[in-house]
């Protein structure tokens, strides 16, 4: 790590078991609020300037299909309203269709980028690389597809490629939200709903089926904070 890069300060919430609308929501506000500060910075001197804030939000979702803003509704495999069981919500975020349920580490970063790096690529990319770090604790290789985002095992191998955490962002005026979902004890039956990402070819896996076991979630979670403060050089602050 660069000692001369100053470490950013991250407030951290976990959310525990959220719908996903009241999750949304919340990353809605937090996105304004930085997208306004910014905004109204620019009208200020330099002295006079208020810092913009960084979040990270971390849950779980009670069964829920999201679409991006270019999802093909083929790819969807339920009724557009839903069902009794799941939900199912058009969402302002990249890329295609996925799923959210219970055993899933949801993570959601509202970053101001200005304050990091002006590039989506490395910042997808750091994303990817603090779910690779932490499926390495427990011996899963984790990898990157060309082409494509989210973190999957053996991807140069046709047969046995899959997805184990797919991720889709939104980002205004250098402001981050929506994230990534890593299966972690996730039911994968949940994913025969959709066609995930709109790939027809590739499956999708869960750390449960990879290791043989379910796992101890905050564990994982524990780790994934260590990693995520580790790529992007920050501090969490604990947000009760």
């Amino acid at each position: 790590m660069n000692s001369n890069i100053i470490t950013k300060t991250v407030s951290y919430a976990d959310l525990g078991r959220i719908q996903y609308a009241k999750a949304w929501s919340l990353q809605e506000d937090l996105f304004n609020e930085t997208v306004q500060r910014k905004i109204s910075n620019r009208n200020l001197s330099e002295a006079d300037q208020q810092p913009t804030s960084h979040h990270l939000l971390l849950c779980e979702h009670n069964p829920v299909v999201t679409l991006g803003k270019n999802a093909d509704l083929k790819n969807l495999l339920i009724p557009e309203q839903g069902t009794d069981n799941v939900e199912v919500f058009h969402t302002n975020r990249g890329g295609d269709v996925t799923f959210h349920g219970p055993g899933q580490l949801v993570g959601y970063p509202i970053l101001d980028l200005d304050e990091y790096y002006t590039d989506i690529s490395r910042y997808l990319r750091n994303l990817e690389e603090t779910i690779i770090r932490t499926i390495a604790e427990y011996g899963i290789i984790g990898d990157r597809l060309p082409g494509a985002t989210g973190v999957w095992l053996d991807p140069n191998d046709p047969l046995r490629a899959r997805k184990i955490c797919a991720m889709g962002i939104r980002c205004s005026r250098w402001v981050t939200m929506h994230g990534f979902a890593l299966n972690v004890n996730t039911d994968l039956m949940f994913f025969n709903l959709i066609v995930p990402c709109g790939i027809t070819d590739k499956a999708v896996t869960s750390m449960e089926k990879e290791v043989g076991e379910p796992l101890n979630f905050e564990e994982v979670k524990a780790h994934y904070l260590h990693h995520f403060s580790e790529v992007f050089n920050c501090k969490l602050e604990i947000n009760e």
